[in-house]
């Protein structure tokens, strides 16, 4: 059954959506994490298919979040494109880390290897909050001239940390 939206609702719609992706990703870190996963339901499935990883409670996608936060150094990340539905947020990033533990769960690569991750998110959204996070992860040695060839767009947003 397809319910009818008038265009007024739909921008209001997708523009909570993308406000509440944004909030998310603004607290992605150690002192905000309890804002990050405020915006989940409490029925959240937060899946990472590359690393084999399926959680389904905010306790565990915060303990998650915490090791990874520790187990990476941030250089870069570069905002290639987003666009969002009623029902999805899709945002395409790339990471430039270094990976400095065996904090990322199932992480092809040792720690000390510095890495260019092509990330996309899928966000499924459900009145205003995110009922599922999907990670899709392409990990790949920052040095590797031969996969490290993505199209940035001019318009990409750039934020360097180091």
């Amino acid at each position: 059954m397809s319910v009818e939206i008038d265009a007024g609702s739909r921008e209001a719609i997708i523009a909570r959506n993308n406000a509440t992706v944004d909030q998310h990703f603004h607290n992605e870190n150690a002192d905000g994490i309890d804002l990050a996963i405020a915006v989940y339901t409490d029925d959240i499935v937060w899946e990472v298919p590359a690393r084999g990883l399926l959680l389904r409670d905010k306790a565990a996608v915060k303990a998650e979040y915490l090791k990874i936060f520790e187990a990476m150094h941030v250089h870069k990340i570069t905002n290639l494109h987003r666009f969002a539905t009623e029902e999805w947020v899709f945002d395409d990033s790339i990471f430039e880390i270094t990976i400095l533990t065996d904090g990322f769960r199932n992480c092809p690569f040792p720690p000390g290897t510095r890495c260019s991750m092509r990330l996309t998110h899928a966000f499924q959204m459900r009145d205003g909050k995110i009922c599922r996070e999907n990670g899709y992860e392409i990990w790949r040695r920052a040095d590797d001239t031969d996969r490290v060839n993505d199209d940035i767009p001019a318009d990409a947003k750039v934020t360097v940390f180091d």
